[in-house]
């Protein structure tokens, strides 16, 4: 007789058993995962959606003890601080990663800055509100966007500047080996043909950090300051959405606590749309712009 090779009846029976109890695990992950957003988000809508009209978004915030009113002016400001910061760190950023990704790889500055970068990357918002509120409030003696987006700039740089990195890394040495083959320089190699190739991944890293900025507090108290009225201009203090929730957040007014539920809930929309964008071009593949 030939000892059969089947598995046991036990033995399937406890694999389907382990594989549903492991796909179990994984669902109730994605669940537990999820289900905080899904909260945060259904509770502000309940909260908020109420409080979001035309004026909320045309109108500034009226004095105490009057009704109505909105957040206008703090859109504009967070969009205007945001653009100040983004002019700053995402340059700023590309090239610190394409630095370390194809010119410094193994080097000590290169060590030196990725070691900067990822010690950024950790240090609290509120410290680098103090450390620019130092440098460029203290100097000029007054508050102004101006300093507000250089604090929200450096706190993307970091996040840049490891994402390009490691984006230009994945790009295929033959992809270089290819146009330094054909003649063309080494940096327009990699300006138009490496970073093409791994823009995807490297658009990617700037909406995440700018979707991390997008709802600090802390370091605009320190230098942006906040503003009742319209201002545009680089020197003067300026509103931003996030500033503005804080102080109807923490007024004993319960108009202002309504306002600030419906900024809440505007803020993390505009968040939710950031990711989903990152999402759209992940989707895409990372290396698709090799194509």
């Amino acid at each position: 007789m030939t000892k059969s090779n089947s598995p046991s009846a036990f033995h399937t029976l406890r694999r389907t058993a382990t594989n549903h109890l492991a796909t179990g695990l994984a669902i109730l992950s994605t669940l537990l995962v999820v289900a905080p957003l899904v909260a945060v988000f259904a509770y502000l809508i309940y909260k908020g959606a109420s409080s979001l009209n035309l004026a909320f978004f045309t109108q500034i915030p009226k004095p105490v003890g009057e009704a109505g009113g909105g957040m206008a002016n703090a859109i504009l400001g967070s969009a205007f601080l945001l653009l100040i910061g983004s002019l700053l760190g995402v340059p700023v950023g590309i090239s610190a990663g394409i630095y370390l990704a194809e010119f410094g790889q193994g080097g000590k500055l290169a060590n030196i800055v990725r070691f900067t970068a990822d010690v950024l990357n950790g240090v609290p918002s509120i410290v680098m509100g103090i450390a620019v509120y130092s440098l460029i409030v203290l100097p000029q003696k007054h508050f102004s966007a101006f300093a507000g987006g250089v604090a929200l700039g450096i706190m993307m740089i970091p996040t840049i500047t490891r994402t390009t990195e490691e984006m230009l890394l994945m790009v295929p040495g033959s992809v270089r080996e290819a146009a330094l083959g054909l003649g063309v320089p080494s940096w327009r190699a990699v300006l138009s043909i490496t970073l093409k190739t791994a823009s995807p991944g490297v658009i990617t890293g700037c909406m995440l950090a700018f979707a991390r900025v997008a709802g600090e507090t802390a370091p605009l108290l320190f230098t942006a300051f906040g503003n009742q009225f319209w201002s545009s201009s680089l020197g003067e203090p300026i509103a931003a959405l996030p500033l503005q929730i804080y102080v109807y957040a923490i007024s004993p007014y319960d108009e202002w606590h309504r306002l600030a539920w419906a900024g809440a809930l505007v803020l993390i929309l505009l968040i939710v749309i950031s990711v989903s964008l990152v999402r759209y071009v992940t989707t895409r593949g990372v290396l698709k712009g090799a194509n």
